[in-house]
């Protein structure tokens, strides 16, 4: 009986050093990774359109689209794209600088998710206009917990 008790005070004093270990990953968190990345902006909705999967089996590696409309001229031309994952550890998971030298304003990448979360992009046009958008994605397994079920 003595034993039981030990072994369930030394499995809470180990969750209590996992949960204490792991950075935030709230609200918080990602409204301060969009401050900082995007300052005083005011982003409206619309102008980009996110392609990630609706049901990622792993978030080790989801393949991401970003389109933003633009003609992509001189005069009129996307700047900046920022891609933040609100429940991340790291909230902030890639920037991109375009030009109109660009030819059009789209990216692909691969990104890692920590678990089901919305992902948003921002971007800035040369005016100095942000626009935003989100998508929810539903994570099986998250990028953290692959790591340790193969290892």
């Amino acid at each position: 009986m003595l034993l039981l008790a030990l072994l369930g005070a030394h499995r809470a004093r180990a969750q209590e050093r996992a949960s204490a270990a792991e950075p935030p990953r709230d609200e918080e968190a990602a409204a301060a990774t969009v401050q900082r990345l995007i300052g005083n902006g005011q982003p409206q909705n619309g102008r980009i359109f996110i392609g990630l999967p609706e049901i990622a089996e792993s978030g080790n590696s989801v393949p991401l689209t970003v389109r933003v409309q633009s003609p992509m001229t001189v005069d009129d031309h996307v700047r900046l794209v920022h891609v933040v994952a609100e429940r991340n550890p790291r909230p902030w998971v890639a920037s991109f600088t375009l030009g109109p030298r660009s030819g059009k304003a789209e990216v692909e990448t691969y990104i890692r998710l920590s678990d089901s979360q919305y992902v948003a992009v921002y971007a800035q046009m040369n005016d100095g206009s942000w626009w935003t958008q989100r998508v929810n994605v539903t994570v099986t397994i998250g990028a953290c917990e692959s790591l340790t079920v193969r290892y």
